[in-house]
């Protein structure tokens, strides 16, 4: 059975994905897209801390950097 982006375990065909979509939608089994919503949280804070204590000229450095990573 192949597995989602945090390893969870996902139906290999279509008809076996739409089974699982309704028994998420009717509440027979538990939806696992977020196992650990206190990371997002933590990550969240952590974004506006860094948000606040860097300058405006700084972040437009990380930006770029960042866009030079990606795009290269």
């Amino acid at each position: 059975m192949p597995r989602g982006p945090q390893g969870q375990k996902r139906p290999a065909d279509a008809i076996g994905n739409a089974v699982m979509v309704a028994q998420i939608a009717t509440r027979e089994i538990e939806e696992t897209t977020l196992k650990q919503p206190a990371k997002r949280k933590s990550g969240m804070a952590g974004a506006k801390a860094r948000v606040e204590s860097t300058t405006k000229a700084q972040r437009s450095e990380i930006a770029q950097k960042a866009a030079l990573a990606r795009w290269g």
